[in-house]
């Protein structure tokens, strides 16, 4: 009994020691980290909502208008980026506006690094706390269920990577690798290293594709700037737009994605965006659009796309390669096998999310199909690893000397 008592004191006393708060317990730091971070990413966008209400509020036409539906209106987009879907005018908009996402995601991350205790009761409690967080603000807005159990995945996985980040950066925290031990030591060694390499593919991908979105903002300069000389805004109007499309602009990143794929994309039914076709039809006055691709890619050059996705696969073979020298030749094919898998998944899960409707009519078509991305993107990521990381692990080469020299002795045998 003694030491019963002993071991109980002992695991209450580390229980609550080092929370944010003198005496608390850690779960408590959990708790206040995701609030914090629920709380200053949706102030982000209900106040300069807000902002906008009380800037038109003397206008004759908004005199109906409360300021709750400002506060709706920011509410509303911050559930967006948690997978929520919301109405403008009778219209539902289903696509994720990925600024947000990340936005709240950082905002998870900064909070749990700063005041947060690296533990797993304050990492679940401050899960339970931002799921909280965002059903609380579904329900004040108005969702339906289906949009309820939207938000509840949404946050989870929000919450879940940007407070984990955020407590594994901790100085006193324990190394992601000692924590998840328990799961991937099951996993093949092969799976693993092809779900790393992967996971360096798609990011190497992404990477690019915001590269492509910049190229395509500098050349649709013009065509922006005569968008939002057309609009006459004023400076509010001008500063609403510009946030608006912040929290857009990585989905269009994503469509790159899938524009360097091959599929290419659709901004309204009817419409294509590919290196080999672009067809263009009527789109709303948003500068954003104005960066879209207008020409198909010239002679040779549409080559350079699939081509590029299999420098990437590469990349991620050269990685295969450096990590696999087991005593198989069959482990790096696998290995590749993997990395593809895991890639296409990755890619495919993007596209989903950066797709949806926007509008009525025409418009609720925007984005692509993610599984036509994935598959496009697996193939020559699957070319580039397999002829990188096949000729360069030895004994794959020893396993073909060996063929080769059995199939030239049976020759000469059957010869004499």
């Amino acid at each position: 009994m003694p030491v019963t008592a002993a071991s109980r004191s002992a695991r209450t006393a580390e229980a609550m020691s080092g929370s944010a708060l003198d005496g608390a317990p850690r779960w408590v730091s959990g708790v206040l980290a995701a609030l914090q971070a629920a709380v200053l990413s949706l102030l982000a966008l209900v106040l300069p909502a807000i902002a906008a209400f009380v800037a038109t509020a003397a206008d004759p036409s908004n005199s109906g208008v409360s300021w709750f539906r400002a506060v709706r209106v920011g509410g509303s987009l911050w559930l967006a980026g948690h997978g929520v879907p919301f109405g403008v005018g009778g219209v539902g908009v289903t696509i994720v506006p990925l600024g947000v996402t990340a936005l709240a995601v950082f905002t998870c991350y900064a909070s749990a690094r700063r005041s947060g205790v690296p533990t797993l009761t304050a990492y679940l409690a401050g899960l339970g706390g931002y799921v909280a967080m965002v059903l609380g603000v579904a329900l004040v807005v108005g969702t339906s269920v289906s949009g309820l159990l939207r938000g509840l995945a949404g946050a989870v996985l929000v919450a879940g990577i940007g407070m984990g980040t955020g407590l594994a950066a901790r100085s006193d925290a324990p190394t992601v690798r000692s924590i998840t031990r328990p799961v991937w030591s099951r996993v093949p060694r092969v799976v693993r290293v092809g779900a790393a390499a992967g996971t360096i593919a798609a990011a190497s991908l992404v990477a690019v594709a915001a590269v492509v979105t910049a190229l395509w903002v500098v050349a649709g300069l013009a065509t922006i700037g005569d968008v939002v000389d057309g609009l006459g805004l004023d400076p509010i109007g001008g500063a609403v737009l510009a946030f608006g499309e912040l929290a857009f602009a990585p989905n269009l990143v994503v469509w790159a994605i899938a524009w360097l794929a091959g599929p290419g994309f659709a901004v309204g039914a009817g419409t294509h965006f590919a290196p080999h076709e672009v067809i263009a039809g009527p789109m709303p006055a948003v500068p954003l659009l104005g960066a879209l691709p207008t020409n198909t890619l010239p002679g040779v050059w549409s080559f350079a796309t699939p081509l590029l996705l299999v420098l990437l696969g590469a990349l991620g073979g050269w990685y295969v390669h450096r990590r696999i020298s087991g005593p198989r030749w069959w482990h790096p094919a696998v290995a590749c096998v993997a990395l593809a898998a895991f890639t296409t998944l990755l890619i495919t899960v993007l596209v989903v999310v950066a797709s949806g409707g926007i509008g009525p009519g025409r418009m609720a078509h925007v984005g692509a199909s993610g599984l036509v991305v994935g598959l496009a993107v697996a193939w020559p990521v699957l070319l580039g690893a397999l002829v990188v990381a096949l000729p360069a692990d030895p004994v794959v080469r020893a396993a073909v000397r060996g063929a080769v020299r059995g199939a030239t002795a049976r020759r000469s045998t059957a010869d004499a």
